[in-house]
Formats: structure tokens, sequence, C-alpha cells
């Protein structure tokens, strides 16, 4: 072994407490990077498998009712290489020993087809049990993830309305389908609220009178073909068949939603490892300029020996190297815990054929590179200032610096500062850098911390919007067919409601200066208090009884205005097209959508006063009573429990978010704990002389420990504030990145979470400083005192 390894190791085993905390920072670095993104890698690779091996469509469109005999028409549109036609209703499910009903999505299913192996879009994996055939009893499929959360297997029976009449269904498989990849009724995970099954296709189009007609249709189109240009033609088709528009996958909200996450977690997994890589440059730079500053005589007699600038150069790079080697090592270990734990809470959200944990040889690579040239990058001014030295100008001590009075003594406030405090000013000031870095890296644990726990203040104010202002009422109830709007007279009459209002809402296009967006429009009731439109600044919003209301995000995609006219295109019933002045836009949380007066909104179709849905406030002493009236009602297809689907968004969501706020704690406080560790210890090495002589004169332990911690203690309470400014924008630059064309959150921070955050890394700080106050303690008097560096 050389001289200089010798030296290395000798380093190493010194600085082991440094070594082992700028280690554990570059570890959170990388675990979250290599994590992060195996996840992604994970995922995307399932989600692209699944849909290749079941053939998922890249066209779909959803319409009111057309002809089989289109078939022919949509295949000769150029591009188009395959065209699957469905039958889908939605329908209300009878579980046993479940007192509220659930939501079904039927669909028709070709069993000569499937049974000739030959599916074509959309293809089913069956994965238990065995594929339905036609006989008296009516055999179903399930979707495998509800079947799993309501516990159904293979020969249970439930019943259903199908078209207002009772069905027994035997259930015979559960299965899975790259189309409902995540299944949703409206856009939240609620497995034990919405299911989709799949039942002989002859008898659904008998149920539903829908003999020889199709309401959906999924189109595969040839590589290098334009989507737009095939929807559009699409469009025009079906156009006079009351189509609701043409989407690609991209609009699909199951392969939405999945295509979101992804994107989520590739930022997440590029954004906070590159703040523990940057902490870990700077710490590792403090670290190596001490290094240097003490062992100039050292550097000093290696020069005489003959080793070139070179060689010395390459050992204190080799000391990084080793760090962050070590932090590889030890981050690539941790990404595996996080990797598979995040993976198996997506497992329970989505539902591939199968997720596998699966590292990429190119993270492995990745991460130990973007480690080099961070720990390179950390020990660059170290080295510049090694190959400068000349061994005559080593052999010196480093020239005192030139101290001078501080701002504060200049503007006459020293008087008013015991002697150890103008002691601590006076070291934050002579090193104003070192100074801002620690704070700025203490401030940075702060955001970390922040920037994770927020997530959590962001799903209870969701919650609290979407469940408690814009929807006052326990129940929303969808009927097979528009009926008047006296209907509500005969819900109310239904045990234990208190009120019922009827809405109505019809999908539409709207225009403005060659701009176009397919949404929806929802018609209420005039002073609606069961289901509201909601802004976020202004709350509550009535509706006028005339002109139109824009959410925040259609109105910034067609660049619409108060006061300007659209185009709206109704798509079913007339299809009128008429055009409205928009009177007012809010900021909705999700979706493009459109609010109007209901009774404006019937003028305007001229399609007749008929709802197609409503609200009811329940009586919770009723709601058994209630919930067994509604399963006997053969006009409701499909019902909205606002108590079972906020308890299943409550639990999924603040579960997943309390795993992933409480991983960034962990790297938070770690990260702080790096930070204080090194730049007390580093403090310590050099006021070691000034600590030992001041204890010789006759000051306490304490009083001495008080000097070198106050000046770090300074630090943390200067960088609390900062950290929470910087908390707030590192929450909001990640909310900005993740964001979608359909979502429009706020960013909230609760007191509580600033306040936990600073506490936590104060906590940190605290601990931190209790470790190097025992350095202080057991100081060597005679040795530090022996030579002055």
């Amino acid at each position: 072994m050389s001289t200089l390894h010798t030296k290395l190791w000798r380093d190493l085993k010194r600085l082991r407490a440094q070594v082992l905390t700028i280690a554990m920072v570059v570890a959170i670095g990388v675990s979250g990077f290599v994590g992060m993104f195996a996840v992604h890698e994970s995922l995307k690779g399932s989600r692209d498998a699944f849909y290749r091996d079941n053939r998922l469509a890249d066209v779909f469109v959803g319409l009111k009712r057309a002809p089989v005999q289109l078939r022919e028409r949509l295949a000769g549109i150029h591009g188009v290489e395959e065209v699957k036609l469905d039958v889908v209703f939605d329908a209300q499910i009878d579980l046993p020993g479940v007192i509220p009903p659930v939501t079904g999505r039927f669909i028709a299913l070709d069993l000569s087809a499937v049974h000739a192996g030959r599916q074509g879009l959309n293809a089913l994996t069956l994965k238990r049990g065995r594929w339905p055939e036609r006989g008296t009893a009516l055999e179903t499929l399930v979707s495998d993830r509800f079947a799993a959360a309501r516990q159904l297997k293979p020969g249970d029976e439930v019943h259903a309305i199908l078209n207002g009449r009772r069905e027994r269904l035997h259930i015979v498989g559960t299965a899975v389908t790259p189309e409902y990849v995540f299944a949703s009724q409206g856009g939240a995970p609620d497995d034990t609220a919405f299911g989709v099954w799949w039942i002989d296709g002859q008898r659904l189009t008998e149920q539903f009178d829908m003999e020889g007609a199709f309401n959906q249709a999924s189109l595969r189109i040839a590589p290098g073909v334009p989507e737009l240009s095939v929807r559009a033609q699409v469009d025009r088709l079906l156009a006079d068949y009351g189509s609701v528009g043409a989407v690609g996958r991209d609009g699909q909200l199951s392969a939405k939603i999945v295509s979101d996450e992804l994107s989520s977690l590739k930022v997440m997994g590029t954004v906070l490892p590159a703040i523990f890589l940057a902490v870990a440059m700077f710490i590792l730079n403090v670290v190596l300029s001490r290094q240097v500053a003490t062992q100039r005589s050292q550097i000093a007699a290696l020069k005489a020996l003959g080793y070139p600038d070179a060689a010395i150069g390459w050992h204190y790079t080799q000391l990084a190297l080793v760090i962050a080697g070590l932090g590889v090592l030890a981050g690539l270990a941790l990404s595996e815990f996080i990797g598979r734990g995040m993976l198996s809470l997506y497992d329970e959200v989505f539902r591939f054929n199968g997720l596998a944990y699966v590292m990429s040889p190119w993270l492995l690579l990745a991460s130990g590179l973007i480690a080099t040239v961070a720990a390179t990058a950390g020990t660059w001014t170290a080295i510049r200032s090694v190959v400068r030295l000349r061994p005559a100008q080593a052999m010196l001590p480093p020239a005192p610096p030139m101290y001078s009075k501080t701002l504060v003594e200049r503007l006459g406030l020293g008087r008013f500062l015991t002697t150890g405090a103008r002691m601590v000013v006076r070291q934050v000031e002579r090193r104003p850098l070192r100074a801002a870095f620690t704070v700025t890296g203490i401030a940075l644990a702060v955001a970390l911390q922040i920037s994770g726990a927020f997530w959590l203040d962001a799903i209870h104010h969701i919650a609290d919007v979407q469940y408690r202002q814009v929807q006052q009422g326990d129940v929303l109830v969808n009927f097979r067919r528009p009926v008047p709007p006296t209907v509500v007279q005969d819900l109310q009459r239904l045990p234990g409601v208190i009120d019922a209002e009827p809405y109505r809402t019809e999908p539409v296009k709207v225009s403005w200066r060659g701009r176009s967006e397919d949404t929806a429009l929802s018609g209420y009731v005039a002073g609606a208090q069961l289901l509201r439109v909601v802004d976020e600044e202004r709350g509550p919003v009535a509706l006028p009884p005339d002109g139109v209301v824009l959410s925040a995000l259609l109105a910034r995609e067609l660049g619409v205005r108060v006061g300007d006219r659209v185009t709206l295109d109704f798509r079913l019933w007339h299809r009128r097209q008429v055009q409205i002045e928009v009177v007012d836009i809010v900021h909705t949380q999700f979706g493009k959508l459109l609010f109007m007066d209901l009774a404006a909104m019937n003028r305007l179709a001229r399609d007749g006063d008929g709802v197609a849905a409503a609200s009811l406030q329940v009586d919770p002493a009723a709601m058994t009573a209630f919930w067994t009236a509604v399963k006997g009602a053969p006009t409701i297809a499909s019902v909205f429990d606002k108590a079972g689907s906020y308890e299943a968004f409550s639990q999924r969501t603040e579960r997943n978010m309390g795993v992933f706020s409480g991983i960034l704690t962990l790297f938070a406080v770690a990260m702080a704990v790096g930070i204080i560790y090194n730049a007390a210890r580093i403090s310590l090495s050099e006021r070691a002389w000034e600590l030992a002589s001041l204890r010789v004169l006759g000051m306490t332990r304490a009083e001495v420990s008080v000097l070198l911690l106050a000046e770090l203690g300074a630090e943390l309470l200067i960088a609390l504030p900062i950290g929470a400014l910087l908390g707030y924008g590192l929450a909001s630059a990640m909310m900005a990145l993740m964001a979608s064309d359909a979502i429009d959150f706020p960013v909230v921070i609760e007191p509580s979470t600033y306040a936990s955050a600073g506490l936590i890394v104060l906590a940190a700080g605290v601990a931190s400083a209790l470790l190097v106050r025992r350095q202080i303690d057991r100081l060597d008097l005679v040795s530090v005192l022996k030579v002055r560096e």
C-alpha cells in the first residue's frame, strides 16, 4: 500500500463520523433518484406490456346509440386498422350482506370470440375461474380489484338491476383489462363502490334493447397516422348518433391517470434527489477544504518529497469518491426498500397482468456517475488550493485573516451584546459564505419536510371542498333515462329523504376562435344547495339566470374571458348549436367544465325539461330503509354514496400520502443532522485552540460549548423562516411540474405543517449539537495547545 493510500485510510478513520453523515446525505439522494425512477420504469414497463399484450385501442368514443353497420365505415377511415364495437351500461349491484347498492359497469362480451381466442381490442386477461358460457343462468366476469375488495369469488351470486329488471348473476371468474387499469366512477379510486362486469353480449343487448346497435367504439390506428385526423373523421361520422367526442389514450380516463402518475414520479425522482446531492456537494467542499487547511504541513512534506500536484489532488479526490461510493452503496440498498414499498401501494390502485420491481442497469450507472460528479464538483475548490500551494508556502501557517469591526459594532449596537454574543456575531460575519451555506442547507431540510407533509394538507383541502362544500347532499342518483323534474317529489317520498334537487349534465363541444374542447355542461336549479359550484377563492357561486359559467381550466385552454360569446354544440338529443355569453369564470378543482342555470340550459337545448340525475339529503338514521327502497327502484341506474366514497378516499390517500410524507420526514431529518453535525465539527476543529485557551483561563465546559454552539443555534433559527418560504416555493414548483390539464389544485399548507417541520428540524439540530457537545467536553487541552494551527 502506497503512502498516500495509508494516509487516505487514516483520514477516513479519523473523520469517520463526518464521513458517515455525508455518505448518509448522498445515500438519500441516490435512493430517491434510483427508487423513484425504478418505480417509474416498473410501472411504465408493466403498463406498456399490458397495453401491448391486451391490445389497448388508440381512439375511444362514446355515443347514444348507433347501428353496427357503421363498423365498415369506421374501418374505412384512413389509418384505422381495427374497430371494436361495444355495448356498455351502468347499473345497480345488490351484494349479499351489503346494505348500500354499488355501481357496476356492464360490458357486452362476445362469447363466441372469447372461446375462439380472438377477443380483439381491449382484451381481457382471466385471473381466476373460467370464461362465461351461454345458458339459462346469466354468467359474468367481474373486475379482479373489485372482487378482491368485496371478497367475491367464482361461484358467488349477486343481483343487478338491468334496465329496470332484477337479474341474478353467477360469478364464474375475475378478469383485468387495459381499458380499466384504473377503474373509477368519477375519478376517485373506490374499489368497493364501483366494479366492471362482463356478461353475454347477446343477453345484455336484449336486456337494454340494443340489438344491432352499439354505444361505444374503440379503434386501433396504424403507426405514423395522425390521431387528430382520425378523431375528426370519427366525430363527423358519429355526430348524428349522439357522439360525445372521440378521444385518444391521453383523454381516456384510466390511461390518462396512469400517465399522470408516471409523470409525477419522474418529477419526484428528479427534484428531491437533486437537492440532497447539492447539499452533499456543499458539505464535501467544506470538509475537504478544512482537511487541506489542517494538513498544510503534510502537503508541503509530500511536495518536497517529490509527489506531483496531480497525485496529491487525486488523493483528496479519492477521499471524496470513497465517501460518495459509500453513499451510493447505501443508497442502492435503501432504494430497493423504498421502491418495493411504493410499488406495493401502486399495486393496490393500478391493475396490470403483473407488476414486478425492475431496476434498470442505467439507473445503477447513472446514480454512480451523478454521485461521482457531485463529489468531484464538491471538492474542486479544495483540490485547486492543494495544487496552488508551494512547498515553502505550505510549511508556514496560513496568514491570519484581516479582522475589523463587525456591522453590528459599526452601527453602535455592540454595547448591547454580551462578550459571548459579540464573538458569535464576529464568527458569523467573518465567514459569511459558510454561514450562508449552512443556513441554506438547514432551510432546505425544512423545505423538504414541508414539501412532503403538505400533500396531506392538500388531500384534506380537496376532501373538504368536494365532499363538504360542492356535494352537500348525501347521495347522488342517476336515472336510466331523462325524467321530468317532478321526480323530486317521488324521491322525497323515499324513506329518510329530507330534500332532493334535480340536475342535468350533458356532453357538449365548446368552441372559441378556432379552439374547441369536448366537455360537459351541468345545469343546476336556481339556489341549489345540495350540489353547488364552488370557487376556490370566493366560495359557493350562485349561477346567473342567463349565460354560461366556465371553469378556469377550460377558460385558460380556450383563451376565453368574461363577456366573450362561445359556441356550444349539444351532442345528444336535438344536437343544437348555439352561441352564449360567458358571464363568469370559477376556479374549480377538477375538470374543464361549464355550468348553467337548469332552466336556462333547458331553454337553450330545446329538448324538454327532463333531468337524468338528482342530489339527495338523507336522514342518517334512516339510511338502511332508504337503501332498501333505492334497490327496488327500477328507474335508478346507479348511485353515489358520499359517505362511503369519502371513507374510501380518505383511507387510501391518507395512507399513501402518509407513507410518502414519512419517508421525506426521515430524509429531511437525516439531511439536517448531516449539515448541522458537520458544520459543528468543522467549527470545533477550527476553534479548538481558542476553546482550549478559554478553558485554561477558567471558563467552564458549558460556557465554552455555548460559544461554539450559539453560532450554530443562530444559523438554525435564521434558517427556519427561510425554510418555510422555500417549502412553500418547493411545494408550488412541484405542483406546477406535476400539473394536469384536468386538475387545478391550489397549494395549501396549514400552519401546523410549518410548525411541525420547524420542530422536527430543530430537534435534529439539538441532537447534533449534543453529539458535538460531547466532543467539546472531551477536548485534550494539553495536546490542543501544543501547536497553534
